[in-house]
Protein backbone atom coordinates (compact mmCIF):
# COMPACT_ATOMS: atom_id res chain seq x y z
CA UNK A 1 0.00 0.00 0.00
CA UNK A 2 1.35 3.44 -0.90
CA UNK A 3 2.13 6.10 1.70
CA UNK A 4 -0.69 8.26 0.33
CA UNK A 5 -3.23 5.48 0.86
CA UNK A 6 -1.91 4.76 4.36
CA UNK A 7 -2.32 8.42 5.34
CA UNK A 8 -5.77 8.90 3.81
CA UNK A 9 -8.33 9.22 6.60
CA UNK A 10 -11.88 7.94 6.21
CA UNK A 11 -14.78 10.18 7.15
CA UNK A 12 -18.28 9.34 8.36
CA UNK A 13 -20.54 7.67 5.80
CA UNK A 14 -20.22 4.85 3.32
CA UNK A 15 -16.84 3.60 2.18
CA UNK A 16 -15.86 5.28 -1.10
CA UNK A 17 -17.05 3.08 -3.95
CA UNK A 18 -13.54 2.52 -5.30
CA UNK A 19 -12.23 1.42 -1.88
CA UNK A 20 -15.22 -0.85 -1.37
CA UNK A 21 -14.75 -2.47 -4.77
CA UNK A 22 -11.05 -3.03 -4.06
CA UNK A 23 -11.83 -4.52 -0.65
CA UNK A 24 -14.50 -6.85 -2.03
CA UNK A 25 -12.05 -8.15 -4.64
CA UNK A 26 -10.23 -10.06 -1.91
CA UNK A 27 -13.32 -12.12 -1.03
CA UNK A 28 -13.32 -15.61 -2.50
CA UNK A 29 -15.89 -16.68 -5.07
CA UNK A 30 -19.24 -17.62 -3.47
CA UNK A 31 -20.58 -21.15 -3.40
CA UNK A 32 -23.24 -22.13 -5.98
CA UNK A 33 -26.07 -21.53 -3.50
CA UNK A 34 -25.07 -17.86 -3.18
CA UNK A 35 -26.91 -16.45 -6.16
CA UNK A 36 -25.87 -12.84 -5.45
CA UNK A 37 -22.96 -11.96 -3.22
CA UNK A 38 -21.49 -8.60 -2.18
CA UNK A 39 -21.08 -5.90 -4.79
CA UNK A 40 -21.08 -2.12 -5.11
CA UNK A 41 -24.65 -0.98 -5.67
CA UNK A 42 -26.38 -4.21 -4.69
CA UNK A 43 -28.97 -3.88 -1.92
CA UNK A 44 -28.90 -7.46 -0.56
CA UNK A 45 -27.56 -11.01 -0.92
CA UNK A 46 -29.49 -13.91 -2.49
CA UNK A 47 -29.21 -17.50 -1.27
CA UNK A 48 -30.92 -20.42 -2.98
CA UNK A 49 -33.41 -22.44 -0.94
CA UNK A 50 -34.90 -24.47 -3.74
CA UNK A 51 -38.28 -23.03 -4.69
CA UNK A 52 -37.53 -19.87 -2.69
CA UNK A 53 -34.67 -17.40 -2.67
CA UNK A 54 -33.61 -16.14 0.75
CA UNK A 55 -32.76 -12.42 0.64
CA UNK A 56 -30.47 -11.08 3.39
CA UNK A 57 -29.64 -7.49 4.25
CA UNK A 58 -27.74 -5.71 7.03
CA UNK A 59 -28.01 -1.96 7.60
CA UNK A 60 -27.33 0.33 10.59
CA UNK A 61 -29.08 3.46 11.79
CA UNK A 62 -26.39 5.91 12.88
CA UNK A 63 -27.64 9.46 12.19
CA UNK A 64 -31.16 9.45 13.65
CA UNK A 65 -31.92 9.13 17.36
CA UNK A 66 -35.64 9.90 17.39
CA UNK A 67 -37.64 6.72 16.54
CA UNK A 68 -34.39 4.83 15.88
CA UNK A 69 -35.99 1.40 16.35
CA UNK A 70 -38.73 2.24 13.87
CA UNK A 71 -36.10 3.48 11.39
CA UNK A 72 -34.10 0.27 11.65
CA UNK A 73 -37.02 -1.90 10.58
CA UNK A 74 -38.01 0.43 7.73
CA UNK A 75 -34.61 0.89 6.08
CA UNK A 76 -33.75 -2.80 6.17
CA UNK A 77 -37.18 -3.78 4.85
CA UNK A 78 -36.72 -1.31 1.99
CA UNK A 79 -33.63 -3.12 0.73
CA UNK A 80 -35.41 -6.47 0.76
CA UNK A 81 -38.28 -4.91 -1.19
CA UNK A 82 -35.90 -3.25 -3.67
CA UNK A 83 -34.51 -6.72 -4.33
CA UNK A 84 -37.96 -8.02 -5.29
CA UNK A 85 -38.62 -9.80 -1.99
CA UNK A 86 -40.98 -9.69 0.95
CA UNK A 87 -39.33 -8.87 4.31
CA UNK A 88 -40.10 -11.59 6.90
CA UNK A 89 -37.62 -11.78 9.82
CA UNK A 90 -35.49 -9.22 11.65
CA UNK A 91 -32.53 -9.33 14.03
CA UNK A 92 -31.31 -6.19 15.79
CA UNK A 93 -28.01 -5.37 17.46
CA UNK A 94 -28.80 -2.45 19.77
CA UNK A 95 -25.84 -0.50 21.16
CA UNK A 96 -26.72 2.01 23.89
CA UNK A 97 -24.42 4.63 25.44
CA UNK A 98 -23.16 3.93 28.94
CA UNK A 99 -25.37 5.78 31.43
CA UNK A 100 -28.52 5.62 29.29
CA UNK A 101 -31.77 5.43 31.25
CA UNK A 102 -33.55 2.08 31.25
CA UNK A 103 -36.50 3.81 29.62
CA UNK A 104 -34.44 4.28 26.44
CA UNK A 105 -34.07 0.51 25.99
CA UNK A 106 -37.79 0.02 26.58
CA UNK A 107 -38.65 2.77 24.11
CA UNK A 108 -36.42 1.29 21.38
CA UNK A 109 -37.89 -2.18 21.83
CA UNK A 110 -41.40 -0.72 21.59
CA UNK A 111 -40.43 1.05 18.37
CA UNK A 112 -39.01 -2.16 16.89
CA UNK A 113 -42.16 -4.06 17.84
CA UNK A 114 -44.53 -1.43 16.45
CA UNK A 115 -42.70 -1.18 13.12
CA UNK A 116 -42.47 -4.95 12.79
CA UNK A 117 -46.22 -5.27 13.42
CA UNK A 118 -46.95 -2.62 10.77
CA UNK A 119 -44.97 -4.53 8.12
CA UNK A 120 -45.91 -8.07 9.26
CA UNK A 121 -42.30 -8.85 10.18
CA UNK A 122 -41.17 -11.14 13.01
CA UNK A 123 -38.47 -10.09 15.47
CA UNK A 124 -36.40 -13.26 15.87
CA UNK A 125 -33.28 -12.24 17.80
CA UNK A 126 -30.19 -10.07 17.92
CA UNK A 127 -27.99 -8.61 20.62
CA UNK A 128 -28.08 -5.75 23.16
CA UNK A 129 -25.11 -4.01 24.72
CA UNK A 130 -24.22 -0.96 26.79
CA UNK A 131 -21.16 0.47 25.03
CA UNK A 132 -18.52 2.88 26.33
CA UNK A 133 -17.60 6.05 24.42
CA UNK A 134 -20.77 5.94 22.33
CA UNK A 135 -22.37 9.38 21.86
CA UNK A 136 -25.84 8.10 20.91
CA UNK A 137 -27.77 4.86 20.36
CA UNK A 138 -26.92 2.80 17.27
CA UNK A 139 -28.91 -0.10 15.86
CA UNK A 140 -27.48 -2.51 13.33
CA UNK A 141 -30.28 -4.50 11.77
CA UNK A 142 -30.34 -7.69 9.74
CA UNK A 143 -33.44 -8.38 7.68
CA UNK A 144 -34.27 -11.69 6.02
CA UNK A 145 -36.86 -11.95 3.28
CA UNK A 146 -37.87 -14.29 0.52
CA UNK A 147 -39.00 -14.32 -3.07
CA UNK A 148 -39.60 -16.72 -5.91
CA UNK A 149 -36.38 -16.97 -7.94
CA UNK A 150 -38.12 -15.37 -10.92
CA UNK A 151 -39.09 -12.31 -8.84
CA UNK A 152 -35.67 -11.25 -7.55
CA UNK A 153 -34.22 -8.00 -8.86
CA UNK A 154 -30.59 -6.83 -8.86
CA UNK A 155 -29.00 -3.47 -9.60
CA UNK A 156 -26.76 -5.11 -12.20
CA UNK A 157 -29.81 -6.17 -14.21
CA UNK A 158 -30.24 -2.71 -15.74
CA UNK A 159 -29.41 -2.35 -19.46
CA UNK A 160 -28.37 0.39 -21.86
CA UNK A 161 -31.47 2.18 -23.11
CA UNK A 162 -33.54 1.51 -19.99
CA UNK A 163 -35.32 4.52 -18.57
CA UNK A 164 -34.74 5.51 -14.96
CA UNK A 165 -37.91 6.03 -12.93
CA UNK A 166 -38.03 7.78 -9.55
CA UNK A 167 -40.92 7.46 -7.11
CA UNK A 168 -42.10 10.13 -4.66
CA UNK A 169 -39.20 12.61 -4.47
CA UNK A 170 -35.74 12.96 -3.03
CA UNK A 171 -34.42 13.42 0.50
CA UNK A 172 -37.59 12.39 2.33
CA UNK A 173 -35.62 10.71 5.11
CA UNK A 174 -32.93 13.38 5.34
CA UNK A 175 -35.49 16.16 5.47
CA UNK A 176 -37.26 14.50 8.38
CA UNK A 177 -34.04 13.79 10.29
CA UNK A 178 -32.94 17.41 9.99
CA UNK A 179 -36.35 18.70 11.07
CA UNK A 180 -36.24 16.45 14.14
CA UNK A 181 -32.56 16.81 15.08
CA UNK A 182 -31.87 20.43 14.06
CA UNK A 183 -35.17 22.19 14.76
CA UNK A 184 -33.52 24.93 16.84
CA UNK A 185 -31.04 25.88 14.15
CA UNK A 186 -33.76 25.83 11.51
CA UNK A 187 -35.90 28.22 13.59
CA UNK A 188 -32.92 30.53 14.02
CA UNK A 189 -32.42 30.43 10.24
CA UNK A 190 -35.98 31.67 9.70
CA UNK A 191 -37.72 28.38 8.82
CA UNK A 192 -41.31 28.49 10.04
CA UNK A 193 -42.58 26.06 12.66
CA UNK A 194 -45.19 24.80 10.21
CA UNK A 195 -42.49 23.83 7.69
CA UNK A 196 -40.43 22.13 10.42
CA UNK A 197 -43.48 20.21 11.66
CA UNK A 198 -44.44 19.17 8.14
CA UNK A 199 -40.89 18.01 7.40
CA UNK A 200 -40.65 16.09 10.67
CA UNK A 201 -43.76 14.18 9.63
CA UNK A 202 -42.11 13.03 6.38
CA UNK A 203 -41.31 9.76 8.18
CA UNK A 204 -45.00 8.93 7.92
CA UNK A 205 -46.25 11.18 5.09
CA UNK A 206 -45.14 10.64 2.36
CA UNK A 207 -43.24 8.05 4.42
CA UNK A 208 -39.88 6.30 4.04
CA UNK A 209 -41.19 2.82 3.21
CA UNK A 210 -40.91 1.65 -0.41
CA UNK A 211 -42.50 -1.77 0.09
CA UNK A 212 -45.69 -1.00 -1.81
CA UNK A 213 -43.82 0.77 -4.61
CA UNK A 214 -41.32 -2.07 -5.04
CA UNK A 215 -43.94 -4.83 -4.99
CA UNK A 216 -46.17 -2.91 -7.40
CA UNK A 217 -43.28 -2.38 -9.82
CA UNK A 218 -42.11 -6.00 -9.63
CA UNK A 219 -45.63 -7.26 -10.31
CA UNK A 220 -45.57 -5.59 -13.74
CA UNK A 221 -42.82 -8.00 -14.81
CA UNK A 222 -41.16 -5.07 -16.60
CA UNK A 223 -38.50 -4.03 -14.07
CA UNK A 224 -34.84 -4.68 -14.93
CA UNK A 225 -33.35 -3.18 -11.74
CA UNK A 226 -34.29 -1.35 -8.56
CA UNK A 227 -32.17 0.51 -6.03
CA UNK A 228 -33.03 2.08 -2.68
CA UNK A 229 -31.44 5.55 -2.36
CA UNK A 230 -30.11 5.87 1.18
CA UNK A 231 -26.76 7.39 2.22
CA UNK A 232 -25.40 9.49 -0.61
CA UNK A 233 -28.89 10.45 -1.74
CA UNK A 234 -30.15 10.19 -5.30
CA UNK A 235 -26.72 11.09 -6.69
CA UNK A 236 -25.13 8.16 -4.89
CA UNK A 237 -27.94 5.78 -5.87
CA UNK A 238 -27.61 6.56 -9.57
CA UNK A 239 -23.84 6.15 -9.36
CA UNK A 240 -24.18 2.79 -7.59
CA UNK A 241 -26.75 1.46 -10.04
CA UNK A 242 -24.53 2.47 -12.95
CA UNK A 243 -21.50 0.84 -11.36
CA UNK A 244 -23.41 -2.39 -10.77
CA UNK A 245 -24.84 -2.52 -14.31
CA UNK A 246 -21.71 -1.14 -16.03
CA UNK A 247 -23.67 1.66 -17.65
CA UNK A 248 -23.72 5.43 -17.66
CA UNK A 249 -26.70 7.76 -17.40
CA UNK A 250 -28.16 10.97 -18.73
CA UNK A 251 -30.36 12.65 -16.14
CA UNK A 252 -32.99 15.38 -16.47
CA UNK A 253 -32.74 17.28 -13.15
CA UNK A 254 -35.98 19.15 -13.85
CA UNK A 255 -37.85 15.84 -13.66
CA UNK A 256 -36.61 15.11 -10.12
CA UNK A 257 -39.17 16.14 -7.52
CA UNK A 258 -37.78 18.07 -4.55
CA UNK A 259 -40.32 18.85 -1.83
CA UNK A 260 -40.68 22.49 -0.84
CA UNK A 261 -39.83 21.63 2.78
CA UNK A 262 -36.63 19.97 1.56
CA UNK A 263 -35.67 23.01 -0.52
CA UNK A 264 -36.18 25.38 2.41
CA UNK A 265 -34.36 23.23 4.97
CA UNK A 266 -31.41 22.44 2.69
CA UNK A 267 -31.09 26.08 1.70
CA UNK A 268 -31.11 27.18 5.34
CA UNK A 269 -28.39 24.66 6.29
CA UNK A 270 -26.30 24.97 3.14
CA UNK A 271 -26.96 21.41 1.97
CA UNK A 272 -27.62 19.90 -1.46
CA UNK A 273 -30.72 17.64 -1.53
CA UNK A 274 -29.15 15.47 -4.27
CA UNK A 275 -26.62 14.18 -1.73
CA UNK A 276 -28.95 13.87 1.26
CA UNK A 277 -30.01 10.47 2.64
CA UNK A 278 -33.12 9.58 0.69
CA UNK A 279 -35.11 6.58 1.94
CA UNK A 280 -38.69 6.93 0.72
CA UNK A 281 -37.78 7.15 -2.95
CA UNK A 282 -37.25 4.13 -5.20
CA UNK A 283 -35.02 4.14 -8.28
CA UNK A 284 -36.30 1.77 -10.98
CA UNK A 285 -35.01 0.92 -14.44
CA UNK A 286 -37.28 -0.40 -17.18
CA UNK A 287 -37.52 -0.58 -20.94
CA UNK A 288 -41.28 -0.01 -20.57
CA UNK A 289 -41.51 2.96 -18.20
CA UNK A 290 -45.06 4.04 -19.04
CA UNK A 291 -46.57 0.73 -17.98
CA UNK A 292 -44.55 0.71 -14.76
CA UNK A 293 -45.50 4.31 -13.96
CA UNK A 294 -49.17 3.66 -14.74
CA UNK A 295 -49.12 0.73 -12.32
CA UNK A 296 -47.45 2.79 -9.60
CA UNK A 297 -49.83 5.71 -10.02
CA UNK A 298 -52.81 3.37 -9.85
CA UNK A 299 -51.61 2.68 -6.28
CA UNK A 300 -51.32 6.40 -5.55
CA UNK A 301 -47.51 6.40 -5.85
CA UNK A 302 -46.12 9.37 -7.82
CA UNK A 303 -43.43 8.37 -10.31
CA UNK A 304 -41.66 9.95 -13.25
CA UNK A 305 -38.90 9.21 -15.76
CA UNK A 306 -35.77 11.12 -14.73
CA UNK A 307 -33.24 9.79 -17.23
CA UNK A 308 -31.85 7.00 -19.38
CA UNK A 309 -28.99 4.53 -19.08
CA UNK A 310 -26.22 4.86 -21.65
CA UNK A 311 -23.34 2.80 -23.05
CA UNK A 312 -20.68 5.01 -21.38
CA UNK A 313 -19.90 3.17 -18.12
CA UNK A 314 -19.26 5.50 -15.21
CA UNK A 315 -20.28 8.64 -17.10
CA UNK A 316 -23.27 10.34 -15.51
CA UNK A 317 -24.33 13.74 -16.75
CA UNK A 318 -27.28 16.04 -16.92
CA UNK A 319 -29.02 16.36 -20.27
CA UNK A 320 -27.76 19.17 -22.48
CA UNK A 321 -31.04 21.05 -22.32
CA UNK A 322 -30.63 21.58 -18.58
CA UNK A 323 -29.18 24.76 -17.15
CA UNK A 324 -26.97 22.70 -14.79
CA UNK A 325 -24.29 20.82 -16.78
CA UNK A 326 -22.42 19.09 -13.93
CA UNK A 327 -23.91 16.06 -12.24
CA UNK A 328 -23.23 16.48 -8.50
CA UNK A 329 -21.04 13.95 -6.70
CA UNK A 330 -20.47 13.80 -2.96
CA UNK A 331 -17.62 12.35 -0.92
CA UNK A 332 -20.09 11.60 1.87
CA UNK A 333 -23.75 12.11 2.66
CA UNK A 334 -24.74 15.72 3.20
CA UNK A 335 -26.25 14.85 6.58
CA UNK A 336 -22.86 13.56 7.76
CA UNK A 337 -21.27 16.78 6.56
CA UNK A 338 -23.88 18.82 8.44
CA UNK A 339 -23.35 16.96 11.71
CA UNK A 340 -19.60 17.34 11.23
CA UNK A 341 -18.84 13.63 11.34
Amino acid sequence: MSDSNEKRLLRAGKLPAELLAKSLASIKEPSPRVLLGPGVGEDAAFISFGSKTLIAKSDPVTFATDRIGWYAIQVNANDIAASGGIPRWFLATALLPEGSPESLATEIFNQLSDAADQLNIELIGGHTEITVDLPRPIIVGMMLGEAAPSETVTSKGASVGDKLILTQGISIEGTSILAREAAGELKNAGISQSVIDSAANFLDEPGISVLNAAQTAVNTGLVTAMHDPTEGGLSGAIDELCRASKTGAVINPDAVHVFDETRQICSALGLNPWGLIASGALLISSAHPKKVIDSLESEGIPATVIGELTAQPGTIRFDTESASPAFPKFERDEIARYFGE
